[in-house]
């Protein structure tokens, strides 16, 4: 029961955390109108957020060396930084720096915690376990985002932040005192290279890791052009856009509740196949139904629900590939995450504007096509390997 308790309180604390994240990309032009700056300025900003994916190993080792509590915490006070400087100071120089400092408190809070759960909730639960605290991610589209449009409204572009860096204070206290200091469920090790070794030495962990590069290309490929073909295709700017963050934000938790109730009955190997396959029909389907504006949200459901269905699934089976380096791992799986965006996003725009958005869709059905074959190599090794080695042990005592 106190683990449940700890999942739906963890579920709302990250809900925070994803709320930062997300409002960005509605409000950019808001937040650039209220700095007096072009968009432009706020976008070499996001790009310098994305890269502090790709620099996450740096800051990999924290929660396999000092724990997953202190891991959490130091997330929380890096976010609650960022968030507060623009609650005090509220400028360009400090919203670059709360946007860096926001997902670098993410980067280290969200694998802390994943390995925290992964230490105690039995792998055959996990999926379900997870998949709670992802839901975080489609709430934060659909609770958050609003609440933060409704502060914007009322007090101008900086009124979120004050908020933000209160609940951050909150999301401390609630993590001090609900997570107990004293941890029997995980050894800390000082030695982080013996961490890296265990990540890079495993053919099952790379493999995991590449299926997040890959599916996230893909995904990447499709998000950053939708609108773009929407408008293009419609004319119906506001509307589709409008109706098209609905279904993504219904589709995200449609996907969260599908890995719920699935995923450890399926197994997370076979339910994340299973997304794959899903995610790779859509982008077949998405160029055929999208000649209409139903058709095209049709489309977008079918292709966000799974996506996210993939990426839920994933997580829970990447906390299993390296148990004794499980938050160092679960890092480098987010850093694979931001190289697979980088890629998708990089190969998106050339793509879209020399050839459409057929050829987007059809690239984006070969990178999942690439994930699956790291599917097939993952499975490859930690289902026939050990069947070979205890067939080979069978026999080895039989002669004997």
């Amino acid at each position: 029961m106190r683990l449940r308790i700890q999942l739906a309180v963890v579920m709302v604390l990250r809900t925070i955390l994803n709320t930062m994240h997300r409002m960005v990309y509605p409000f950019l032009s808001i937040f650039a109108r209220g700095l007096g700056v072009d968009v432009t300025a706020l976008q070499y900003a996001l790009t310098a957020r994305n890269f502090v994916g790709i620099l996450a190993p740096v800051i990999a080792p924290i929660a396999d060396q000092r724990g997953r509590r202190f891991g959490i915490l130091t997330g929380i006070v890096i976010f609650t930084l960022g968030v507060g400087l623009v609650a005090f100071f509220p400028n360009l120089i400090t919203l670059s720096i709360a946007l860096i400092l926001a997902i670098l408190g993410k980067y280290i809070f969200d694998p802390a915690m994943q390995a925290y759960f992964g230490d105690r909730i039995p792998y055959e639960q996990r999926g379900t376990a997870l998949a709670v605290t992802e839901v975080a991610w489609s709430a934060a589209f659909i609770v958050g985002v609003p609440v933060m449009a409704f502060l914007i409204a009322r007090n101008g572009w900086s009124a979120p932040f004050p908020v933000l860096a209160i609940s951050g204070l909150v999301m401390f206290a609630v993590i001090f005192w609900m997570i107990p200091r004293t941890d029997t469920h995980h050894e800390v090790t000082n030695d982080s290279r013996r961490n890296f070794r265990a990540v890079f030495t495993s053919v099952p962990a790379l493999a995991g890791m590449s299926i997040a590069l890959w599916a996230s290309a893909a995904n990447e490929m499709v998000n950053l052009v939708f609108g773009v073909w929407l408008e293009n295709s419609f004319g119906l700017k506001i509307a589709a856009l409008a109706g098209a963050s609905a279904v993504i934000g219904l589709s995200e938790l449609s996907g969260e509740g599908l890995v719920a109730l699935t995923t450890d009955r399926l197994g997370k190997p076979r339910a994340l196949a299973l997304g794959l396959v899903g995610n790779t029909l859509a982008c077949i389907l998405l160029p055929v139904i999208g000649r209409s504006e139903a058709g095209a949200l049709v489309g977008l459901f079918l292709f966000y629900i799974t996506f996210e269905y993939v990426m839920v699934s994933h997580i829970p089976m990447m906390t299993e590939l390296a148990p004794k380096a499980r938050a160092t791992l679960l890092t480098f799986n987010l850093t694979s995450h931001s190289i697979g965006r980088a890629i998708g996003g990089f190969l998106a725009t050339f793509i879209f504007q020399a050839f459409g958005f057929p050829f987007v869709a059809g690239v984006a059905l070969l990178l999942n096509v690439f994930a699956l074959l790291a599917l097939a190599e993952l499975q490859k090794k930690i289902v026939i390997m050990p069947r070979i080695l205890e067939w080979v042990k069978h026999t080895f005592s039989r002669t004997n």
